[in-house]
């Protein structure tokens, strides 16, 4: 996987987290390629493989009248394709999918969500910013790099063969990553509620990872399925962007945890990518106090003028090579950014080139 891949799918975060606190009921237990692992009557739940370090994305499959709703679905690539044939022609052999809800724009999440909704005639259930955010992305269809692209990359501090290497890794790629993406969709909106089969579904959305990603919550039965608004394990990548640069991602990311830390502690999690887990409020906790223990850590460290690529010690624990660049880029500009709109740092350009120092 290209380092502009992994930015496009953009799940996994560098920032390290704690899980500390967290219970799995399903211990050692996860679903086999091709099996759907029963997780409470009506939902069950499988493993998408794909290319690259998260190794898979979780899908669940949700019983819808007579039909079943499909929740998330892998890149559009062959594995992930040739998996989803497996449990078509397997476990839901004779099923229909009547409708297909994608948490979020990310390619590991509504990749192949175009195909199936041609296979089998289904509706695409998104919230709007998120489905605008596919549409605008693959459509963009221009081989080279903006001039944009490129000035951010500067700003950010990279040199000169870091801008031609990334340059060289070319435009466009979102939608080679995707499958033909629906025209027409299903808008959902937080707070609404979600009838699938005999179920009620609030939605509850979140920011930050993404600009308007979608979480369901079954109050009966005490489940939330999360996506990747909490992943158990890992941190979300939360990045600024070139198309928003004056937006504050790490501010709708705390605000986020926030807003989720309402919601019930004893909810069984169903996460994007990871396994099941009990312990909401204690990971939000988590999150929450990691990222607020860096934005520290940076303040510390501008005791001079600093460039986000400067700031990468300070944020990870890992050497950031070509492959991670990308993501470690907008991490870090995520978070000077916080404590610039927050009035603890000041940030100057200088020959295109941005520094940032404690205000």
């Amino acid at each position: 996987m290209t380092n502009l891949q992994r930015a496009l799918i953009g799940d996994e975060g560098l920032v390290p987290t704690s899980h500390a606190g967290l219970t799995f009921p399903f211990g050692e237990r996860s679903p086999e390629p091709g099996e759907l692992l029963t997780i409470a009557p009506g939902i069950r739940w499988w493993r998408v493989p794909m290319s690259g370090p998260l190794k898979h994305v979780n899908g669940l499959i949700l019983d819808d009248g007579d039909d079943l709703l499909a929740i998330d679905t892998g890149t559009a690539s062959p594995r992930s394709t040739e998996a989803w044939r497996t449990i078509l022609d397997g476990p839901l052999a004779g099923r229909r999918i009547g409708r297909v809800l994608g948490t979020h724009m990310h390619p590991d999440h509504i990749g192949l969500a175009g195909w199936l909704c041609r296979r089998f005639d289904a509706d695409l259930l998104m919230t709007r910013t998120e489905w605008l955010m596919v549409r605008m992305l693959s459509s963009d269809a221009r081989p080279e790099v903006p001039d944009e692209q490129l000035a951010f990359w500067r700003g950010a501090g990279w040199d000169e063969a870091q801008i031609a290497r990334g340059a060289g890794a070319g435009w466009s790629n979102f939608g080679k990553m995707i499958s033909r993406f629906p025209i027409t969709y299903t808008r959902i909106r937080d707070g609404e509620t979600l009838r699938i089969g005999d179920a009620d579904w609030q939605v509850i959305t979140g920011a930050g990872h993404s600009p308007e990603h979608a979480c369901l919550v079954d109050h009966d039965r005490r489940i939330l399925i999360a996506g990747d608004q909490v992943l158990p394990k890992i941190s979300s990548n939360v990045s600024l962007h070139m198309s928003q640069p004056g937006e504050d991602p790490l501010g709708e990311w705390l605000e986020s945890i926030a807003k989720f830390k309402r919601l019930p502690d004893d909810l069984l999690v169903l996460p994007g990518h990871g396994d099941p887990f009990y312990g909401l409020h204690a990971r939000l906790d988590a999150l929450d106090r990691e990222h607020r223990d860096r934005l520290d850590a940076l303040v510390d460290f501008m005791d001079e003028p600093r460039r986000g690529v400067d700031c990468f010690p300070k944020l990870f624990r890992r050497p950031i090579g070509p492959d991670v660049i990308g993501m470690a880029t907008g991490e870090a500009l995520a978070h000077l950014r916080h404590l610039e709109v927050t009035g603890r740092a000041v940030r100057e350009t200088r020959d295109g080139v941005w520094w940032w120092r404690r205000a």
